[in-house]
């Protein structure tokens, strides 16, 4: 791959796991069952591969985001093996804003879909 084309497919990746880093934490933490500490997200994003499977670190400020809009609720406890470990779980409200961002992200996939088949008029 030719480095103008690596800078771009880079910066596309990007712009895609911006949009929809935030609806995979939500549906991770929704399905968990238990609160999740950052390292058990990212460890649970990583097998999904692609733009998801990212670093570690670039989840912390989009899980602070969540938690300020109400949609995660989180505590911090000690660690035996380090420092506190803060644990994350999904709110109702994020529950609710997730059926809805799962709606959109389908709708907009099915749209876009039917654009690279050549399905458009």
């Amino acid at each position: 791959m030719n480095a103008p084309h690596a800078r771009l497919q880079k910066k596309f990746e990007k712009e895609l796991a911006s949009g929809t880093v935030a609806l995979a934490l939500l549906a991770v933490l929704a399905r968990a069952g238990e609160p999740l500490y950052g390292y058990l997200i990212a460890k649970r994003l990583e097998g999904s591969g692609g733009v998801l499977g990212g670093k570690q670190s670039t989840l912390y400020p989009v899980l602070r985001n969540l938690k300020a809009a109400g949609l995660l609720d989180s505590r911090t406890e000690p660690s035996v093996s380090g420092p506190p470990r803060r644990y994350y779980r999904i709110t109702e409200a994020g529950r609710a804003t997730l059926a809805e961002w799962t709606m959109t992200w389908c709708a907009t996939r099915e749209s876009l879909d039917k654009v690279l088949a050549g399905e458009t008029p």
